[in-house]
């Protein structure tokens, strides 16, 4: 469980860290993918062969796993917060 810090903060634990630089991380994966396959196709590369499929579904599945990490995130901090205060 966490621990209280002299000035009644909860501490940041680092599954939380984890998660939210989990999140922040697919999100600029994803997105520097979509721009990967707006120049690749504008540069007239063959989208059904080598690493392009790939970088075509993290388009479409890193957002999502974003999300769920950050909801994850946002759930456990709201669950601890509400627990060190009921402890009050």
């Amino acid at each position: 469980m966490s621990t209280r810090t002299p000035d009644g903060d909860v501490p940041i634990r680092r599954v939380d860290r984890i998660l939210a630089f989990m999140s922040l991380g697919l999100l600029i994966l994803s997105i520097a993918c979509f721009f990967a396959v707006i120049i690749g196709s504008a540069a007239g590369a063959d989208m059904s062969s080598g690493v392009w499929p790939t970088v075509g579904v993290l388009i479409y599945v890193a957002p999502p796993v974003a999300f769920a990490c950050l909801v994850a995130v946002l759930t456990m901090s709201f669950v601890r917060r509400a627990r060190a205060n009921k402890g009050r």
